[in-house]
């Protein structure tokens, strides 16, 4: 089996940007690499993203957020996460379980014995080996997200649109899934350039390969 490796942060986090140099990186020393994000990763996961996101058909209760979420990984485990790790590769996934304990429940308030229980249904088993939270201030992400909307001249997602408290609570959440699971997660600081921010991630990521025996190689020419 391969080896499932999560980022997670606050939106404005630099954790997309950080999972495409790290793949890179990663693909030049010769391993197999599988990129993928949630919610999406599948034309059915595509779908639920755009609801939860942006609420084409109304608002959507807490309860339901949490369940469309989950619909999206039960489908993204089976057709796109397990025939990766099957085939032995590394999977390198934006947002995962953490993001909904984060946001659902630590934002949200929705209870954490429904998330476990959900997973434990729906998730085949399926955990990060490890998981890297790009550690950035609301304030900034809020910031970051606003900036790069404005350029894109995309709208605000439902998430984007709440306010600080509600990503402070998600802050909180992410700390305290580190502080419960240290031996699987990894609080990275996300100031600073995108090449410090790498140099972090890279450390955390070279140092989990080579405790669980994954050999790295020189980069490709």
């Amino acid at each position: 089996m391969g080896r499932l490796i999560t980022f997670e942060g606050l939106d404005g986090s630099g954790k997309s940007t950080q999972l495409a140099l790290e793949a890179e990186r990663l693909c030049g020393k010769g391993f197999q690499i599988t990129t993928t994000h949630e919610p999406g990763g599948t034309a059915v996961g595509q779908q639920v993203r755009e609801i939860v996101l942006h609420a084409p058909f109304g608002s959507v209760t807490p309860l339901a957020e949490l369940a469309l979420m989950f619909a999206a990984r039960a489908q993204h485990i089976e057709w796109v996460i397990l025939p990766a790790l099957r085939a032995g590769g590394l999977v390198l996934c934006d947002r995962f379980t953490d993001s909904s304990l984060a946001y659902q429940g630590y934002g949200r308030g929705v209870p954490f014995d429904a998330i476990r229980s959900l997973e434990n249904l729906l998730c085949q088993e399926v955990r990060p080996d490890l998981t890297l939270i790009l550690d950035l201030d609301p304030e900034t992400g809020a910031h970051r997200t606003g900036s790069r909307n404005r350029a894109a001249s995309e709208p605000a997602t439902r998430f984007e649109q709440e306010g600080i408290e509600f990503f402070r609570r998600v802050q909180q959440g992410y700390w305290e899934i580190a502080r419960q699971e240290p031996a699987r997660v990894r609080v990275v600081d996300g100031r600073g350039s995108i090449a410090e921010v790498h140099e972090r991630v890279r450390q955390a990521v070279d140092e989990f390969l080579q405790r669980v025996g994954m050999v790295l190689s020189e980069p490709r020419p």
